[in-house]
């Protein structure tokens, strides 16, 4: 004890050890919060992400013709060559390689699959946790496209 009034500071009880281990762990979760709004924060990252709701395995090909369907209004079957590649590049080139880096999605680049990542559980959540605040209409476009599949 008396080493610890010589250098001056007071003595770290177990509690106070505790309290900054909390403090820490909640200010680390309220970053990967940010990553989960990142991962969101743009329409075809939802709907990429609503789609692994439904499936956890796409190619890009598939996926970029759902996107496609969705941001359009029209069945699977009524999306465009132009629409379709639209999509495609976009997804390709800006919005898989965030979410892989982000760790929400794989893709293997060799067979063009796109899967649930290692975090993709959180953004997931997320999005079925306010998906009816955000993205109404895609509830209601996943059911048109239940429908024209005859499900």
């Amino acid at each position: 004890m008396a080493d610890e009034a010589d250098c001056g500071e007071p003595a770290t009880t177990g509690f106070d050890f505790f309290a900054e281990r909390v403090e820490k762990a909640a200010v680390e979760r309220a970053l990967e919060l940010d990553h989960v709004y990142e991962a969101l924060g743009h329409p075809r990252r939802r709907y990429l992400c609503y789609a692994l709701i439904e499936d956890t395995e796409w190619s890009l090909a598939d996926l970029a013709t759902k996107v496609a369907a969705w941001e359009n209004d029209i069945p699977e079957h009524a999306v465009t060559a132009e629409q379709r590649q639209s999509v495609h590049v976009s997804l390709y080139h800006r919005h898989i390689p965030g979410l892989v880096e982000e760790g929400v999605v794989t893709f293997d680049e060799a067979s063009g699959t796109i899967a649930a990542g290692p975090t993709a559980h959180q953004v997931l959540a997320a999005l079925e946790g306010v998906g009816t605040s955000l993205d109404a209409t895609q509830e209601v476009r996943g059911e048109m496209d239940e429908s024209d599949r005859g499900e």
